[in-house]
């Protein structure tokens, strides 16, 4: 076998999941489709370079049959008709797995990519309750001795899993010598031992893809769907996956993609923090007209993010697709009433505007807003699973509108700058302890919004960027605004965990944000950081 893995147990139960068996189907994949993954990776970055050069972006000419083609996605499955409330999250540790599946969600995104911390124990352990959820099974008992299992009194979230994105390797894998595609080692190893499981029951198994940026990436995950199923004797079409478009460039082609993945395609999500950080990221040296103000300031209300989701719908519905909302942020604090309410008022409006604008379902990232959201979904849909009957003729969105930034009112400030390095250092600490999901302020941050803080102080940065403060954003300052944030997170932490994660991701974020050359993906160094810390 030329699959090799560095460490057979990471877990207690790793040798459950890899079994010669299913790493050999791993190295199946690996052997017919990663040489795709370095072709796919080098036309982002040509893209990137195009728009560095002309920072324009249009529908693509070439398919533009395909967009004005008379075709729709294969009906939904019954199990997964009825989406109307999303809890997202990770599938490690066990008790955040089985409060998931407990919530009352329609759907769990089972996440192995932005909500978690890809250390090789997180991918295992991951891949061992998603298993032991396919069977019904999944349990666990605290050191204190509180039990969790799987409610029997109404009916389980439906599993949908997010592998990670094509740019993450595994670095505890190698496949002829080569480092292996975490995607591939994600979908590998959960296929492989609850594909059977999950089909006999209707149940999957389904997917969310995150991270695409072209139609060709969404044709190589049909290409893998369509073997995975043949390999194992999986029927056709069993595999449904919902594609993410958060990135700007895949906004383009959501028709597109939507046609590669067709026999296997479910719909699309608007994964609204990823988009903000591809927008950052490919037009980031593209001048004034181009800058987002604080985050903070960006609503789902903006002008260029209108178009965005009403584009997503339009386009889901006509192909008989799933469109499926965006994630809020707020999260209750059960201690804090006050904030408690606040939230639930953000996540009202948030997914009424989504409801009304026919959108079949949204995210939320913590229990107690599943009743907000079925709440508002209900009203909207009544007895009805879904609104895919709606069609949307009324959308007439342009090129130039899902790109128009100028016309955002905001402003660039000194607390905003604060907020990004410290959310940047703050949520990278966390994520090398193991814990890819952290609320910080009242906000669930993940890799998403991380990415958006760091990327919009090199911005900022590249462009001298005047503050409401009347300061530019110069190296001298952002170095002394981290000291002081960095300060401030060793005054509310643990000393050693302060030395052990909060000190490294100071210097990692040091470096990117002040660096001549953009990183592409924190997570990218930051796993490289936390490979060598393991």
């Amino acid at each position: 076998m030329t699959i090799e893995v560095s460490d057979h147990a990471p877990t207690s139960r790793s040798a459950e999941i890899l079994t010669p068996e299913a790493l050999a189907f791993v190295e199946q994949l690996h052997e017919r489709f990663a040489g795709r993954v370095p072709d796919l990776l080098e036309r982002r970055a040509e893209r990137r370079e195009e728009l560095a050069r002309n920072p324009k972006l249009d529908f693509l000419p070439e398919t533009a049959e395909i967009r004005a083609g008379d075709w729709k996605v294969p009906e939904p499955p019954a199990a997964l008709a009825d989406r109307r409330v999303e809890i997202t999250g990770p599938a490690s540790p066990t008790k955040m797995a089985i409060n998931a599946l407990n919530s009352g969600a329609k759907v769990w995104l089972a996440d192995l990519e932005d909500a978690s911390t890809p250390s090789w124990f997180n991918v295992i352990d991951a891949i061992t309750n998603l298993s032991d959820a396919a069977r019904g099974d999944l349990s666990f008992t605290s050191p204190e001795g509180k039990e969790y299992r799987l409610r029997t009194d109404a009916p389980l979230a439906l599993v949908v899993v997010r592998p990670r994105g094509w740019h993450l390797p595994e670095n505890h894998v190698t496949v002829n010598g080569e480092t292996a595609v975490g995607a591939l080692v994600d979908f590998g190893l959960h296929f492989f031992h609850n594909a059977k499981v999950l089909s006999e029951k209707g149940e999957g198994p389904f997917y969310y893809l995150p991270k695409m940026e072209s139609h060709l990436e969404a044709r190589l995950w049909n290409d893998i769907f369509t073997f995975a199923e043949e390999a194992l004797e999986i029927p056709e079409g069993t595999v449904r996956a919902t594609m993410l478009i958060e990135t700007i460039t895949a906004a383009f082609e959501m028709d597109e993609m939507l046609y590669e993945l067709r026999p296997h395609a479910s719909g699309l999500n608007a994964g609204r923090w990823d988009y903000l950080f591809s927008i950052i990221k490919n037009f980031r040296d593209a001048g004034d007209s181009f800058e987002l103000p604080d985050r903070a300031q960006v609503a789902m209300t903006a002008p260029f993010m209108r178009a965005y989701t009403e584009l997503l719908v339009q386009t889901c519905h006509k192909r008989g697709a799933f469109a499926m909302g965006g994630m809020a942020a707020v999260i209750p604090n059960r201690r804090e009433p006050e904030v408690t309410e606040q939230a639930f008022q953000k996540v009202r409006d948030d997914k009424s505007r989504e409801a009304n604008d026919g959108f079949d379902g949204s995210w939320v990232a913590h229990p107690d807003l599943v009743p907000v959201c079925k709440e508002i979904f209900d009203g909207v849909l009544g007895d009805k699973p879904n609104q895919i009957d709606r069609q949307r003729p009324d959308v007439d969105v342009q090129a130039e509108d899902l790109i128009d930034i100028s016309s955002l009112q905001g402003t660039a400030t000194m607390a905003g700058l604060r907020t990004n390095l410290y959310v940047a250092v703050a949520y990278t600490a966390v994520w090398l302890s193991g814990n890819g999901a952290v609320a910080i302020h009242n906000l669930m941050e993940d890799a998403a919004t991380a990415e958006i803080s760091r990327s919009q102080v090199w911005q900022q940065l590249r462009n001298g960027t005047v503050l409401d403060s009347g300061e530019t954003v110069t190296r001298e300052l952002v170095e002394s605004v981290l000291e002081e944030e960095l300060d401030r997170l060793r005054g509310e932490v643990a000393v050693d965990a302060y030395e052990r994660f909060y000190a490294p991701a100071g210097e990692l974020v040091h470096d990117i944000v002040l660096s001549e050359e953009y990183t592409d993906f924190l997570t990218l160094p930051a796993y490289e950081l936390l490979t060598k810390q393991r």
